[in-house]
């Protein structure tokens, strides 16, 4: 683990061991089978329910919660991990408000939607908690998959191609898999080592081997691995993180959320990692959320997310916004990054209020200063390092609509290809290349 250097205003312990471990504990805490079974009668089972188209992976909502309120939670489970094989996580992480929940007739009727998340992860965890996995391989095929990346697009494409009896190698540049399952979400989310138990689990299927620390490029390139292997699945994320294009974004204490946000899930101890007395996270999306938030549970005295458009184009939830100010953060927008400044070490950073001109976003020339010992860039990820020959697409890899690259033989998936960048859309995106890689392979 790689420890932030102090300056004068970062430091360790700024909380107790004990403040930090309930600070950092689960956010929502599972149902218990009562609870559950309460929940899942506020369910209408609807007819062509709007909640499953607004699933990316469709699963069926409304039988699962029958199965739910039946007492049958472990069947439930298999209803949703026949569409996504990382439902356990996507009951954490997904933002529901925006998708299924959104999209419930009892928030469109009450405004209070049924916890279809909540109830997901009770049946999930149910399932999953049992010494047994849900699935058999089928006969073997005697072809082999390389997957590069072992994040949701991955891990569901892995998982989907050996149950359909192919062997699969992943291939993943970091030392422990499960991508921003396992680097990328606030603690708060996962607690518990949830990430590495999903893995684990998902494993279990057999027929996936892993090895890590490989990366795309540096270890291995995409013509050696088209050579050695049946086919190839791309899920290699976003590794470059946009710059700020601000005079002294060099400074000490300015780095990017997140590398603060993958330290943070690795530390084995929270209360020796640093944090800043004043911290500001410039963003507006769940990446500058869990940045800001996690600062503010380390102990920061004050952090600030700023944001250079309104609040209605931020990435972020409201229910995610609405946490961050619960939490103490304060959201300022319309500011956009102006210049860093210190003596070699961030002091403070000056922003000018902003404004849509005829040619985009402009100051206003009213300025203003935020005092920062810390700084944590979250305006977004970029493709790095792409094998030549893909075709390339609005900074993606370009894919049709079953997951196919420009190049022969290679699928893609994930957030290094169109679509919203969240967990359930990648996870549907593995899936489905996975049964196209399977119908390509056994015509």
């Amino acid at each position: 683990m790689t420890i932030t250097p102090q300056t004068d205003g970062i430091h360790p312990g700024r909380l107790d061991r004990e403040r930090l471990a309930e600070n950092f504990d689960d956010l929502w805490p599972r149902l218990d089978a009562h609870e559950a079974r309460v929940a899942a009668d506020r369910c209408y089972f609807c007819y062509d329910a709007p909640c499953i188209t607004a699933c990316p992976t469709e699963i069926d909502i409304p039988l699962f919660i029958r199965q739910i309120q039946a007492g049958q939670p472990e069947a439930a489970a298999k209803t949703i991990f026949d569409q996504n094989i990382l439902g356990g996580m996507c009951a954490r992480v997904c933002p529901t408000e925006n998708l299924c929940e959104g999209a419930c007739v009892r928030e469109a009727a009450e405004g209070q939607p049924v916890e279809i998340g909540r109830l997901q992860r009770y049946a999930t965890d149910t399932l999953m908690e049992r010494n047994e996995h849900p699935y058999a391989r089928a006969a073997p095929t005697g072809k082999r998959i390389a997957v590069v990346g072992a994040g949701p697009a991955g891990l569901a494409c892995a998982h989907r191609l050996a149950m359909r009896g192919h062997d699969v190698v992943i291939h993943d540049a970091r030392e422990r898999p499960g991508g921003l399952n396992e680097y990328g979400i606030a603690a708060y989310k996962t607690a518990g080592g949830f990430a590495q138990a999903e893995v684990d689990w998902l494993m279990r299927i057999g027929g996936i081997t892993l090895m890590t620390g490989r990366a795309l490029g540096r270890d291995v390139t995409l013509e050696e691995l088209r050579a050695d292997y049946d086919a190839v699945f791309l899920g290699i994320g976003l590794g470059g993180v946009n710059a700020l294009r601000a005079p002294g974004e060099e400074k000490e204490g300015v780095r990017p959320a997140v590398e603060f946000i993958a330290e943070l899930r690795q530390a084995e101890d929270l209360a020796a990692l640093p944090v800043g007395r004043h911290v500001v996270v410039i963003g507006g999306g769940m990446t500058a959320v869990d940045a800001a938030v996690q600062s503010k549970l380390l102990g920061a005295e004050h952090v600030t997310m700023v944001y250079r458009r309104g609040r209605e184009a931020m990435g972020a939830s409201d229910d995610e916004l609405d946490h961050a100010a619960t939490e103490g953060v304060k959201i300022v927008t319309h500011a956009m990054p102006m210049a860093i400044h210190g003596n070699g070490a961030v002091r403070e950073i000056e922003f000018a209020y902003a404004r849509q001109g005829e040619t985009g976003l402009e100051p206003t020339g009213e300025t203003f200063r935020l005092k920062a010992d810390q700084v944590f860039k979250a305006i977004g990820q970029r493709l790095d390092g792409v094998p030549e020959g893909l075709e390339i697409a609005r900074g993606k890899i370009a894919t049709d609509a079953r997951g196919r690259t420009s190049v022969a033989g290679v699928w893609a998936g994930g957030d290094c290809t169109e679509g919203e960048d969240l967990t359930v859309v990648a996870v549907a995106q593995g899936r489905d290349a996975a049964e196209d890689i399977h119908a390509s392979l056994t015509a």
